[in-house]
């Protein structure tokens, strides 16, 4: 039987919250109201959309766990909304960075280490690209494989998915027109130019859609996460991600897939979990173990097709690389990462927990009858006030509800528990334990039933 949401109730709820997080963490607030010198009074200007009108400022935080300013310690589902998917301060890549730091030396030189080719060597065994190209964001790595596709096509346009997420990337944040046409989604700001001359969109779960904007002849790349992310879980269909494959091969486009955050769904993510063929692979934010990290790899075709442009230089004016990627310090945070702390084994913990999150979710939601639904991904879960679950981003996108996310996080966060800000994802790391999770799946369920009046 479907329950539907009383408004009213909610308001009065939000505000017993909202007074509540503003009581338990004045020194958080007075931290955030005399911060006179950053704009939008937080160092990013994203870190404002933590709820209760104030961020909570960061005092320590080792493993799943966070303690604030105020003294208050929190179970951390949100890990730096993935970046920090091994843990915070893991010990094994803190070892590695304190050894560059201070014994060996050398944070950033210009130079290679023996590390770097370790990395890529793994990256090769867990996603089957070979060859590997390192950077300090997913962000990065998606603009410059970006600018490698158009020169190895000779094709200017990209093709993205409505809602997808790659970082800052202009590309990524278009969203279909009216007539199918790229424009850009509410808020973008400071695109050099319209994004319908640099991209072509389409929705997620959609091959004839795909098809559509290929048969014109100008995509260099489809761009894609294996599952849509950042505007909550959209899993893939059966068969589109081959069919992506498939299509892109037909119109001599190339498959480019950012897993930086669909490396939930295992030591190789969705690209080693489903054996997929990209012809270009991003990873980013998680394989550093919080120290600044990204990757793309690239197939030896694209390798080629590049190398047949004398004339492009990669190694100065051509747009590909900055002086601080591919540090001693960073390439050593990755390989103490991926060799020691996220593991076949570590995964297989964070699956299950995962697993047994998303039950519990499930459980409340069947039990009160809220037409929501949850979705999981690997390690990655998350809940979305639609039901059935969305099967693109614009319907995701339709189904948010901000009142009803500031609810949730708030009553979570005054009673120790903190989910990713920007939407109700939960990531388990390999600290995260199964009391953890059973703290989740009580708070919720007693959020949800004070919501709807049991």
């Amino acid at each position: 039987m479907r329950t539907d949401i009383d408004r009213t109730r909610l308001a009065s709820l939000l505000e017993r919250e909202r007074a509540a997080y503003t009581a338990d963490h004045p020194a958080s607030e007075m931290l955030f109201r005399e911060a006179d010198h950053l704009f939008g009074r937080v160092p990013m200007t994203w870190m404002a959309m933590w709820s209760g009108g104030f961020p909570l400022y960061l005092d320590r935080a080792h493993g799943n766990r966070i303690i604030d300013v105020d003294g208050r310690e929190y179970v951390d589902f949100a890990l730096g909304d993935t970046g920090a998917m091994a843990g915070h301060s893991p010990r094994a890549t803190v070892e590695a960075v304190t050894r560059r730091l201070g014994e060996l030396g050398g944070i950033t030189t210009m130079l290679p280490t023996a590390d770097a080719e370790w990395v890529g060597a793994e990256l090769t065994r867990r996603f089957g690209l070979p060859l590997w190209s390192f950077t300090l964001t997913a962000t990065d790595a998606n603009r410059w494989a970006i600018r490698l596709a158009r020169l190895a096509t000779g094709r200017p346009k990209i093709l993205t998915f409505a809602y997808c997420y790659h970082g800052s990337v202009d590309e990524a944040f278009a969203v279909p027109g009216e007539d199918g046409t790229a424009v850009a989604r509410p808020g973008l700001v400071g695109a050099a130019v319209p994004l319908s001359q640099t991209t072509r969109v389409a929705e997620f779960n959609d091959l004839a859609d795909v098809e559509a904007q290929l048969v014109n002849g100008d995509v260099a790349a489809i761009l894609t996460e294996p599952a849509l992310t950042n505007i909550g879980i959209v899993l893939p269909e059966p068969g589109f991600l081959e069919g992506l494959r498939e299509l892109a091969t037909r119109y001599g486009a190339l498959l480019m897939i950012d897993e930086t955050h669909t490396f939930s769904a295992g030591p190789g993510g969705v690209t080693g979990l489903l054996r997929l063929e990209p012809d270009i692979l991003v990873i980013g934010k998680s394989i550093g173990g919080g120290i600044p990290s990204g990757a793309y790899g690239i197939s030896e075709d694209v390798a080629r097709a590049v190398n047949a442009h004398p004339e492009a230089d990669l190694v100065d004016v051509g747009g590909v690389g900055g002086t601080l990627a591919g540090n001693a310090l960073s390439v050593a945070a990755m390989r103490a990462t991926l060799e020691h702390v996220l593991t076949e084994d570590a995964f297989a913990h964070m699956i299950h927990l995962a697993s047994e999150f998303t039950d519990g979710v499930q459980e409340t939601i069947d039990r009160t009858g809220v037409p929501w639904s949850v979705s999981q991904l690997g390690a990655r879960a998350e809940y979305r006030f639609a039901s059935p679950a969305p099967r693109d981003g614009s319907s995701s996108a339709a189904s948010a509800d901000d009142e009803l996310d500031e609810y949730l996080h708030l009553y979570l966060a005054n009673r120790g528990v903190l989910i990713t800000p920007f939407h109700n994802m939960a990531l388990m790391c390999p600290d995260t334990s199964a009391e953890d999770v059973v703290l989740h799946t009580r708070l919720f369920g007693e959020a949800v039933d004070e919501l709807v009046g049991r």
